[in-house]
């Protein structure tokens, strides 16, 4: 079996679940992303941001492929590229870090270290282009699939809280303490990736 990261680009970005190909919420402030929702096309307002944010800042994900199958992916940027962070009761993004935004494993290759596999090409990446943090905002009240990745996983896997909230808290990885996460770490994020979609969400539209 073979396994291979590459960045995502706008030549391979069709790989991404249709879901997720054609969400727009991290890339757009809330009532832009309505209005493109609404226009019926949010996937070229996802090429938009791609297309900025690749040639402004450089990569902003990756995409794991299983035997030439795409299997899972991971996005982040810094927060000046996604307008939707500023909208979280907790947020600003501290200036000195990225913003995870959202990672998903397809079902049927949960449990093979894809997870692991992604978050260490992002870790490698950022620490390589100086960046010394990766924050995400954690979701106390998650329940089901959505963008906003569940706030106990998070912890469970080494983020701090930096600012507390009852619903959406503001959590924070420091970069230099990634070269620490061994097997069990690594498992948590794998069964972290693996949660957050369960199959039904990758079907068509």
């Amino acid at each position: 079996m073979s396994r291979r990261l590459v960045n995502i680009t706008l030549d391979n970005l069709e790989d991404l679940p249709r879901r997720c190909r054609r969400c727009v919420f991290w890339e757009l402030d809330p009532m832009s992303g309505e209005r493109a929702v609404d226009s019926g096309d949010p996937g070229l307002e996802k090429e938009a941001w791609l297309s900025a944010t690749l040639l402004e800042w450089g990569s902003c994900g990756k995409i794991a492929y299983v035997d030439g199958v795409p299997a899972g992916f991971v996005l982040y940027s810094p927060p000046l590229y996604t307008p939707r962070s500023v909208a979280f009761p907790t947020s600003p993004v501290s200036a000195d870090a990225v913003l995870l935004m959202t990672a998903h494993i397809i079902p049927e290759f949960s449990g093979g270290g894809l997870g692991r596999m992604l978050i260490q090409g992002m870790a490698k990446d950022l620490t390589r282009r100086g960046v010394k943090a990766i924050e995400a905002f954690g979701d106390l009240k998650w329940e089901e699939p959505s963008c906003v990745v569940p706030a106990e996983y998070l912890l469970s896997v080494g983020f701090k809280t930096v600012r507390p909230h009852l619903r959406f808290p503001r959590l924070r990885l420091e970069l230099k303490s990634a070269v620490s996460w061994r097997e069990d770490v690594e498992v948590a994020l794998e069964r972290l990736l693996g949660s957050m979609s369960p199959e039904r969400a990758l079907r068509p539209v």
